[in-house]
């Protein structure tokens, strides 16, 4: 079972990188847990920031292997709260697929993307920065497998 994360975006601040490091160093190792990511598209006066996404989604398109089991982060997406997203994992596990999570670009995902995701997940009702939702998502995966092992990382 692997879990993946293809985000858009190459470069992001030392606090983003330290802090992501830091919460999938605690993942199991049997998750395989990797980063992917995308180059944001070159914007241009002339380049339209439909233009631009839909670039971007053709790359993280190429990335996506047919049996990946989708998960696109948006604002627009299901929420859930961390007991939620812990019986959510659970059942995105035991379908047996690797597990592959999307964060699009400065102006968000292609349709293309969108229509190949088997769910839409949002963190918050909130627009985030990209970085700020890597350290997030590493951060909620490492919550939900530490409640599930009775960990003492999570309290409720």
């Amino acid at each position: 079972m692997h879990l993946r994360l293809i985000a858009v975006g190459d470069r992001q601040p030392v606090w983003v990188e330290d802090a992501f490091k830091d919460y999938v160093a605690r993942l199991p190792k049997s998750w395989k847990f990797r980063l992917d990511t995308v180059g944001t598209a070159k914007r241009f006066k002339s380049t339209s920031a439909q233009q631009a996404m839909e670039a971007e989604g053709r790359l993280i398109l190429d990335q996506i292997r047919p049996h990946d089991w989708v998960v696109v982060l948006d604002e627009r997406g299901k929420a859930l709260s961390t007991v939620q997203l812990e019986q959510q994992l659970a059942d995105w596990l035991a379908g047996g697929r690797d597990l592959c999570f999307i964060i699009g670009g400065p102006d968000g995902l292609a349709k293309e993307v969108k229509q190949r995701a088997d769910s839409t997940w949002s963190l918050s009702k909130l627009t985030l920065p990209h970085g700020m939702v890597r350290v997030l998502l590493a951060e909620q995966l490492f919550r939900v497998w530490s409640m599930s092992t009775n960990h003492p990382y999570h309290r409720t």
